[in-house]
């Protein structure tokens, strides 16, 4: 996703699922990337929201929500069934998250019904999880839309009201308005992707270096 202003917008791709954290990301003009925002809630906020970027919207019915979970950080094995009225309580709860995280972003105070809305997702009971025969882990069967926008709300409680909340990022290029969470050691993170946006930078920065007057001489 690009900011409105900006070139190349990108939206979240509902395709295979792969082992590495993050989401396949698509733009326009065909390339692909992988972009780990580095919280479930975060996540989330990839498949649409408020305003311009309802341009990216890709919850349009409940089978959509369904598959997002699959594609997420979730572990594996997950059996939900989703009605209307849940899906449109998440993409509520998405579109207050996108307001409360670009808010944390830019060092602003977050708006508190924004906040309350995610506060009454939480309050729902959560997805369950059993044991297995053998002690593994598993979900807990007859898992509903309610209990994953728990689940997600739950996770935005931690990430924003937790030490993290202040690395709360959006990449640093000027026309992508991706969210993240920082979570390296010493804090330096930029971009999306240096797949995408990080490479574009080192390009153009090479790119404007004054040439060298010995070069081929």
């Amino acid at each position: 996703m690009t900011n409105e202003a900006g070139a190349g917008p990108v939206g979240l791709w509902l395709g295979d699922r792969r082992r590495t954290p993050g989401l396949t990301l698509h733009s326009h003009g065909g390339t692909s990337f992988r972009f780990d925002p580095g919280a479930l809630c975060l996540e989330l906020l990839l498949t649409g929201g408020p305003g311009w970027l309802a341009r990216f919207e890709v919850l349009h019915e409940p089978a959509d929500l369904a598959r997002w979970a699959v594609l997420s950080r979730l572990p594996d094995g997950l059996d939900l069934t989703v009605d209307e009225d849940e899906l449109a309580a998440a993409r509520t709860v998405r579109d207050a998250l996108h307001v409360i995280a670009a808010d944390r972003a830019h060092g602003r105070t977050p708006d508190p019904a924004r906040l309350a809305q995610v506060s009454a997702a939480a309050a729902v009971p959560p997805l369950g999880v059993r044991f297995t025969p053998d002690g593994g882990r598993a979900w807990a069967p007859g898992a509903t839309g309610g209990q994953l926008l728990s689940t997600v709300a739950r996770d935005a409680v931690e990430l924003f009201g937790g030490p993290h909340g202040d690395r709360v990022r959006e990449c640093a290029t000027d026309n992508c308005a991706l969210l993240f969470v920082d979570t390296s050691r010493p804090g330096r993170r930029r971009w999306c992707s240096m797949e995408r946006c990080g490479n574009r930078h080192k390009v153009r920065t090479h790119r404007a270096r004054p040439a060298d007057p010995n070069a081929g001489t």
